[in-house]
């Protein structure tokens, strides 16, 4: 099981974004993120699918920083998030404190061996979609979205050839792999554990 914890950056002098994350969903999301105390949000997945994506975004957004606790929970689960207990949840908290230590925002705990592997991942990949150009971001962007390169490069106003030089140095041919290993590096963290009841 996963817990995401983020805390919003510079949420002093900048705008609450806690209402943004509160409505964004997803597979796996067993429990919605819920507003745990001041700019901070919580949620619980029982696949890393999802989670894996959207906690990368999340810190490489620039206003979060990002925990995710890797382990077992209490059950059965409550209804609310903030109402749940267990290792996850600790560990959680940890790595949201930890994560506003160092340069990508985002650290994953766990009692796993893995997880550090799994963190590694996602700093890597954070520093690919970190170092990424506006021009770079624009063209992924059309891309991801399911254009083709001829005609994201039509939309874009460029030729094809300066398309491929955009994606190849905003570097997408390793952002899919690099998610599907972060993805897969947290489900060998979690390992094999049977779910908790989810009480109505």
């Amino acid at each position: 099981m996963f817990v995401l914890t983020a805390d919003q950056r510079g949420s002093r002098t900048g705008r609450d974004r806690v209402p943004e994350v509160l409505a964004r969903s997803g597979p796996g999301m067993i429990r919605p993120f819920e507003r745990t105390a001041g700019d901070e949000v919580q949620a619980v997945f029982d696949s890393p699918d999802h989670l894996a994506v959207l906690a990368v975004d999340l810190a490489a957004s620039g206003d979060w920083s990002v925990g995710i606790g890797v382990g077992t929970l209490e059950a059965p689960l409550p209804p609310q998030t903030r109402a749940g207990r267990g290792q996850a949840f600790l560990d959680a908290r940890d790595a949201v404190e930890a994560a506003k230590k160092n340069r990508w925002h985002l650290c994953v705990r766990g009692v796993s061996p893995w997880c550090d592997h799994a963190q590694t991942a996602a700093w890597l990949l954070l520093d690919v979609l970190l170092d990424r150009s506006e021009a770079g971001r624009e063209a992924v962007s059309l891309v991801a979205a399911g254009s083709s390169q001829s005609a994201a490069a039509d939309a874009l106003g460029i030729s094809p050839q300066a398309m491929s030089l955009r994606l190849r140095h905003a570097r997408w041919d390793v952002q899919r792999p690099a998610e599907e290993l972060f993805r897969r590096l947290l489900q060998t963290a979690d390992g094999v554990r049977p779910l908790p009841e989810v009480s109505e």
